[in-house]
């Protein structure tokens, strides 16, 4: 009996095991044509999802929507701000133009203070004893060169040319000890003060702008190039920048100190500026003093 019953649970996992792989067999092979089972479970699966995914993809889409809402009005701010700018430069282009037009008809002149015309040349020395005072340059009187030239860099003026040979040439900086030398200068503003550069501070390590108006306002941040009056320097070159405003030890003119445009301690290639107007001997030039326009007085018995 114990013999009987054993051989039924063997015939029964065997159908079994052979029922379980033909279920597997026909869920795995290839069928057009699902079964009803199949269906009924695949069908509620999609139904569910549907639920689910309309609200989710619908917050989905006003999220996206609001943030690129927020994005298109954070760039129609910067594209107004920018077209402001714009506008601005455009007005004040348009405005320039238009005075530089009625100041070429009004003088009628063919000569600017600003033109000259450049020659490149290189540093090929520098002593130690005036490492602040004096450069020697490759260009001479052979390449055009002469005494008084201004001398300047892209970021701003250096000095002038005080010696010509044929082949080099010798340039007092604006750093120098000289206490005849003289920068003819302008403070750009509202209201243009003009006034000179007339040595430097050692422990500031900064010009001196000196003989300012005092009726003028002049104050920290405002740029100064040079003028172009005194008959050297081509006018509207960067000297630097104001740091600090004061009054002279009299009270009657203003004085400012001067952070130079131009990096003195690597001077390596520069422009030598050939002015095209008209040169004279003016406070910037020699530093004489003189009485340039009008001629000197002459006796009557020097004439005979």
């Amino acid at each position: 009996m114990p013999h009987f019953f054993f051989n039924k649970k063997v015939i029964l996992l065997l159908v079994g095991m052979v029922f379980l792989v033909a279920l597997i067999s026909f869920s795995l092979r290839d069928r057009t044509n699902a079964t009803l089972p199949e269906q009924i479970i695949k069908d509620t699966v999609g139904v569910a999802q549907s639920i689910v995914a309309k609200p989710a993809n619908y917050i989905s889409g006003i999220f996206n929507k609001i943030d690129s809402l927020l994005n298109t009005y954070e760039e129609n701010k910067r594209l107004k701000a920018r077209l402001e700018d714009f506008a601005v430069v455009q007005a004040e282009a348009a405005d320039l133009k238009l005075d530089n037009k009625k100041l070429q008809e009004l003088i009628d002149k063919s000569e600017s203070l600003k033109d000259y015309n450049p020659i490149h040349a290189t540093v090929i020395a520098r002593n130690p004893d005036q490492w602040e005072e004096k450069i020697i340059l490759n260009k001479g009187s052979s390449h055009g060169v002469e005494k008084n030239m201004a001398v300047m860099t892209a970021k701003g003026l250096v000095g002038k040319i005080i010696l010509v040979t044929p082949f080099t040439s010798e340039v007092e900086l604006l750093y120098t000890n000289n206490p005849n030398y003289r920068v003819s200068a302008m403070v750009l503003g509202d209201k243009e003060a003009y006034g000179l550069i007339e040595g430097f501070d050692k422990e500031r390590n900064e010009l001196i702008l000196k003989r300012i108006d005092s009726s003028l306002t002049v104050k920290k941040g405002q740029q100064v190039v040079s003028s172009g009056l005194g008959g050297i320097f081509p006018k509207g070159v960067p000297i630097g920048e104001i740091t600090e405003v004061s009054t002279d030890d009299f009270g009657l003119t203003k004085m400012a100190y001067v952070k130079p445009s131009a990096d003195f301690s690597i001077l390596d290639h520069v422009v030598i500026a050939k002015r095209t107007s008209t040169v004279i001997d003016g406070l910037d030039g020699n530093a004489t003093n003189k009485d340039l326009t009008n001629p000197p007085e002459v006796n009557e018995e020097e004439e005979k």
